[in-house]
């Protein structure tokens, strides 16, 4: 999941369930900042901390496959 998809999943499912970035923060425990940085696509986040606020809504990150060229 690139950092364009993490930042729309996120604004979206926070959204979705009502709930505003001060309330995602409290509830996820990590700080407003980090979340406006996340619905933001910031290109250096922690890993710990994204999943620590994607858990919220039921997911993490994992590994994913990339469409490559055929030639690469």
């Amino acid at each position: 999941m690139n950092k364009h998809k993490i930042s729309a999943f996120l604004k979206e499912r926070r959204k979705k369930v009502g709930i505003t970035q001060v309330e995602l923060s409290e509830k996820s425990g990590v700080g407003l900042r980090f979340i406006r940085d996340m619905e933001q696509g910031k290109k250096t986040l922690r890993l710990d901390k994204v999943n620590q606020v994607l858990y919220m809504f039921g997911h993490e990150l994992a590994p994913t496959p990339i469409e490559r060229a055929d030639d690469e």
